[in-house]
């Protein structure tokens, strides 16, 4: 046993898991638990009440956050402290939203100032773009931008950019690459052409190698079709720390924009890789983003443990996690633009907590970072809830809904929020053997089947979810929603004593395909590694099975 797990804290929880009434118990109990269970703030709104929560478990939950140092712990982060200690790096994402006048030092340097000036750059970039300034090699204006990277520098931009359509002006098209398959790239090729687009390169290093490959396979294009290398400079930007490599591709040095190693790729939307975002719905609109992660990294930073919703998130996921065995965790956006967040949370979360080992290289002995998955109400409804109501294994959901919707039409809106309610409902309060055989008591079945056909139709309910809501999506509530899962985070890689931060599963997976290329490659057979990865690489070099 670890010194976690032998926490004063640690201990109650593991005794009160086992011991907690049924939420309909619950609710029954205390008709203020809604109020008493609920949080507003950043311009979003928590019912955390369908919970498997007593006053004493919050109580316990803070005391395990507490002994953990998790407030000191959000005070390094934002001080600019060295937290990623396997690369040694600060962690300052929450400086790219900062205020202008903020002050926040990286090896004493104030990193603000920077910062802002790349803004001021991306402004002008993106004024020069939408009022036709941005001319190609034959003298049109750009429609089009092909971002291309991976992972977070691919997967932040096109979800927000999903998720704020109602917010594009329309003055041009943005089109999303990062599987290094060919065809990728190919179809969205086929969709633009070489004198109006301008393709944006995300990557650090320059050298990514589905982002690289990607690129060279865009500008080969371009340069067959009519474009030269001195053109280049017209319909290529980069967003990298190589300008050196940026510039002998032929990107003009005044289109190359800043990376920070004190910047992850999953936390990287609110910097220069989120151009494209920028691009679509303008620069006041990308502005009100930065606003609303603000807003939700002053509450973040300020607020008492038991009043701050990323902790009480982070908290609540973790309890379910660690003492009742939830091995997944399912997000459930009840609106069309929101349909891609599930996806975004699962790389933040996933990627920064699926980690077993702890800050001093030891091995952890309990479970650390759940699946994240999830999708779009009310699809899902249709699918896998049955797996959520009736399934052998405990999922926590969070459910996300506005409540106005930007097209109301009808009686759509009303009869999806009726879904979404209904579903936390239904989860918590289940359905008894007894509720089943009352809904049959008027049909024509024999009592024998009545009885079989109410074993199928009982639900046990007790079932945990969170719900999300805001008045509107928005740019604001959208920064909002996205540093709140950010900083849940956070909370619970402080907890398990893990860095959120690094990602060396990821590459350790670069390097051996670097590797495996390598083979691929070469004239002869591969029986250099284990029999099936010789078995798979041979097959491929001879194209078929």
């Amino acid at each position: 046993m670890t010194k976690l797990t032998q926490s004063p804290a640690w201990q109650a929880l593991s005794q009160l898991s086992g011991n907690l009434p049924h939420m309909r118990t619950l609710f029954a109990d205390n008709p203020k638990r809604f109020e008493q269970l609920s949080l507003k703030k950043c311009d979003l709104f928590l019912d955390y009440s369908k919970n498997r929560l007593t006053d004493e478990v919050l109580q316990q939950l803070f005391a395990l956050a507490k002994d953990a140092g998790l407030k000191q712990k959000i005070t390094a982060m934002f001080n600019g402290d060295i937290i990623n200690t396997t690369e040694k790096r600060a962690v300052l994402h929450t400086a790219l939203r900062a205020a202008a006048d903020a002050d926040i030092r990286v090896d004493g340097v104030n990193v603000v100032p920077e910062v802002q000036a790349t803004l001021a750059k991306m402004e002008q970039f993106v004024a020069d773009v939408h009022e036709g300034r941005w001319l190609g090699y034959t003298g049109k204006a750009i429609t089009d931008v092909v971002s291309i990277g991976i992972g977070g520098s691919f997967l932040g931009p096109k979800i927000a950019s999903e998720a704020l359509r109602p917010y594009w002006n329309g003055a041009v098209k943005c089109h999303y690459v990062a599987n290094v398959d060919a065809t990728s790239i190919a179809e969205k090729l086929k969709l633009v052409a070489p004198e109006t687009t301008l393709f944006l390169t995300s990557s650090k290093s320059f050298g990514t190698q589905e982002t690289l490959t990607n690129t060279l396979s865009a500008k080969a294009w371009f340069l067959a079709h009519g474009g030269t290398q001195q053109d280049v400079a017209k319909h290529f930007a980069a967003i990298t720390s190589n300008v050196a490599k940026a510039t002998d591709f032929g990107i003009d040095e005044t289109n190359i924009f800043p990376m920070w190693d004190w910047v992850g790729g999953r936390y990287s939307l609110w910097s220069a890789i989120g151009l494209p975002i920028a691009l679509l719905i303008g620069m006041d609109n990308f502005r009100e983003l930065l606003a609303g992660a603000r807003e939700m990294d002053q509450h973040f930073a300020t607020a008492p443990l038991n009043e701050n919703m990323p902790v009480i998130m982070g908290m609540l996921s973790l309890w379910y996690n660690n003492f009742f065995n939830a091995q997944s965790h399912v997000v459930l956006t009840y609106d069309h633009y929101l349909r891609g967040l599930p996806a975004y949370f699962q790389q933040l979360d996933m990627e920064s907590n699926g980690k077993s080992a702890k800050m001093d290289g030891s091995q952890v002995d309990y479970s650390t970072g759940p699946v994240i998955w999830g999708g779009e109400g009310t699809n899902g409804q249709h699918a896998y809830h049955q797996l959520l109501h009736q399934g052998t294994a405990l999922i926590p959901a969070d459910f996300i809904m506005p409540l106005q919707s930007h097209n109301p039409l009808g009686e759509h809106h009303i009869q999806l929020a009726s879904n979404c309610f209904g579903q936390t409902q239904a989860l918590m309060q289940g359905r008894t053997f007894d509720e089943a055989m009352a809904e049959l008591k008027d049909s024509k079945l024999s009592d024998a089947d009545k009885a079989l056909i109410a074993k199928h139709k009982e639900m046990a309910g007790n079932k945990p979810s969170n719900t999300i809501l805001m008045d509107k999506l928005t740019p604001k509530t959208l920064g909002a929603l996205i540093a709140l899962y950010e900083h849940r985070t956070l909370v619970q890689g402080t907890i398990w004593d893990i860095n959120s931060f690094d990602q060396w599963g990821v590459e350790l997976g670069k390097t051996l395909g670097n590797d495996v290329l390598a083979r691929l490659a070469a004239d002869s057979d591969c029986d250099g590694l284990d029999a099936s990865s010789n078995g798979l690489i041979n097959a491929f070099k001879k194209g078929c099975i």
